[in-house]
């Protein structure tokens, strides 16, 4: 029977094999060879719940291809780990949404968004002056900072610039550096959008990464925040998948 620990280090293996795909020093990601290959199907399956949208970050960053076995593999993945409802993981409602969302775009089927219901415009999104606590959230939610989306997150990111950058400087000085990197995920898309923003996504981001270190996931959102970083602001792309 698989265990937490087997899903943890499959997570971590699947991270590394994104990663590779979106820097160069690996080839495609092949989700149904990833699967078939793996000792604990199981375990895999759940490491492509647990990347969530991030699995998909070679095909929208890069433009890699993505194949009709990869689409049915994230397909079963939901299959084996269905989307939660549960009304007190609003950050869990809004990562499985975005999944199934990109989901359906990539695979030119759009009857797959319908694996997850759209969650609810939820007023914790909205920044407030708990703004430390709203950060912790924006940090769950730092999957949806990535290319295709555009929903009620990105729109409370774009109300949150400086409660954004709050938060990052607080939890470099708090050395939580995965959270820092997740928030300077959401400001280095934020710049790519166009926005002004307080706080310089580069030097944090490099800070973070020098000081903290991290394992694969997090190695991965800082991978992702430098593909922002190095285009051009204000240069969206023409096409968004919106819920």
């Amino acid at each position: 029977m698989s265990s937490h620990s087997a899903f943890a280090e499959a997570a971590d293996a699947l991270a590394v094999s994104v990663l590779g795909a979106l820097n160069g020093t690996g080839g495609a990601v092949q989700l149904a060879r990833y699967v078939d290959d793996a000792p604990d199907t199981l375990a895999a399956l759940a490491a492509v719940r647990v990347l969530g949208a991030d699995v998909f970050s070679p095909h929208l960053l890069k433009d890699a291809p993505f194949q009709a076995q990869d689409a049915a593999v994230v397909a079963k993945a939901f299959d084996a780990f269905p989307a939660s409802d549960a009304p007190d993981e609003p950050a869990v409602a809004h990562r499985d949404h975005a999944t199934a969302v990109l989901l359906a775009r990539l695979s030119g089927d759009d009857t797959l968004r319908t694996a997850v219901p759209v969650p609810p415009d939820d007023v914790v999104l909205a920044p407030s002056d708990d703004w430390s606590g709203w950060c912790v959230r924006m940090a769950q939610l730092a999957p949806l900072a990535t290319l295709g989306l555009d929903g009620p997150v990105h729109r409370a990111a774009h109300d949150g610039v400086l409660s954004l950058s709050r938060g990052v400087s607080r939890s470099i000085l708090r050395r939580d550096f995965p959270t820092a990197l997740r928030l300077v995920r959401w400001l280095a898309w934020l710049r790519y959008e166009g926005a002004e923003l307080p706080l310089d996504p580069d030097v944090a981001a490099e800070h973070a990464w020098l000081v903290g270190g991290a394992g694969p996931r997090t190695a991965l959102d800082l991978a992702i925040a430098r593909h922002f970083l190095e285009q051009r602001p204000g240069t969206p792309p023409k096409e968004t998948a919106r819920p």
